[in-house]
């Protein structure tokens, strides 16, 4: 098992399969990698309001990778441990016009500084908003041809701002390509379900990640174990079961379905059984509501209330 480091400097901002991998790596390899700010380091601190209008957006996500991981071909799932995350000492939030959950209220452009120290920020007196860095995007090359803007998440993952997956959180991908080609980008140091105005606090961040490979193991969808850290004042770690749709009531039934489609995989509950539990434990939250036309919904169930169960039991390393 290899430790690699892989900077930033090899970035991009669409969804594309032939793109060319910028590192080669075997299942349980290890790598440190530097992502810029969303932006793709076009904005900085103390620039005004003005000055972030005038921005590239077809650099939006700035995405560093693909990453080649050695034996993965379609039908695998790739496994993503986030060993850890580490913000800078800056970041940002931006209101756009025609952007965000009350793009009808809030029309005029905004630009708003954060200052982060260690695991707080104060910039927005009097309230103290606790740090928790993740990627806001991590996915797989997708299974079609053509560039695909990042914007939209789905199947493969992508932009999928599920604020679980900090340190400690690992994240499980369906492979759509040999090598699986997967990039990862849009550091945030802290967001709220739901993303409502239409970034997070904004942020180069750096991540060690471990790839671990799954071969032949059917997966429809993102899925993700949340850690300690995420949980906050929620209840525990957590198995969470992430669906995009256009319709958040449509994504929400997909993705309580697939929970229960796994509890009946996993824990060996009748699907009656699952439905009743889900009732009564499963919270349903809205990831990100802004990246119209499709929304991001994660069915949370806690795993203090499960035997404990590895979700593949045998990993290709």
């Amino acid at each position: 098992m290899t430790r690699h480091a892989l900077a930033a400097g090899h970035t991009h901002s669409v969804w594309d399969r032939s793109l060319k991998p910028c590192l080669h790596i075997a299942p349980g390899d290890t790598v440190e990698i530097q992502c810029l700010d969303s932006s793709g380091a076009q904005v900085r601190p103390g620039m005004t309001t003005s000055e972030f209008l005038a921005i590239d957006r077809s650099r939006i996500h700035a995405l560093t990778g693909p990453i080649w991981i050695e034996g993965a071909e379609p039908g695998d799932v790739l496994q993503v441990d986030v060993l850890s995350t580490r913000h800078s000492t800056w970041g940002w939030t931006s209101v756009v016009k025609g952007l965000g959950f009350l793009k009808d209220r809030f029309r005029d452009p905004y630009l708003f500084h954060w200052r982060l120290d260690g695991e707080s920020t104060r910039s927005l007196a009097p309230a103290v908003v606790p740090l928790r860095p993740f990627l806001g995007v991590m996915g797989v090359a997708r299974a079609e041809d053509g560039a695909f803007r990042t914007r939209p998440p789905g199947p493969f993952g992508g932009n999928l701002d599920v604020r679980e997956l900090c340190a400690g959180s690992r994240l499980y991908l369906p492979v759509f390509n040999p090598g699986a080609l997967f990039s990862c980008g849009d550091g945030h140091a802290a967001q709220g379900d739901g993303e409502v105005c239409i970034n997070a606090i904004e942020c180069p961040l750096d991540a060690t990640l471990r790839f671990r490979l799954h071969k032949r193991q059917p997966l429809s969808g993102p899925i993700v174990e949340s850690s300690e850290l995420a949980a906050d004042s929620r209840a525990g770690e957590a198995w969470l079961v992430v669906e995009t749709g256009t319709d958040l009531a449509d994504a929400a039934r997909a993705a309580t379905s697939r929970m229960i489609d796994l509890l009946v995989s996993r824990w060996g509950f009748s699907a009656i059984h699952a439905y009743i539990l889900c009732s009564v434990a499963l919270d349903l939250r809205l990831s990100q509501v802004v990246n119209d036309p499709v929304h991001t919904v994660a069915a949370a169930l806690p795993k203090q209330i499960l035997p404990e169960r590895q979700l593949f039991p045998v990993a290709h390393r």
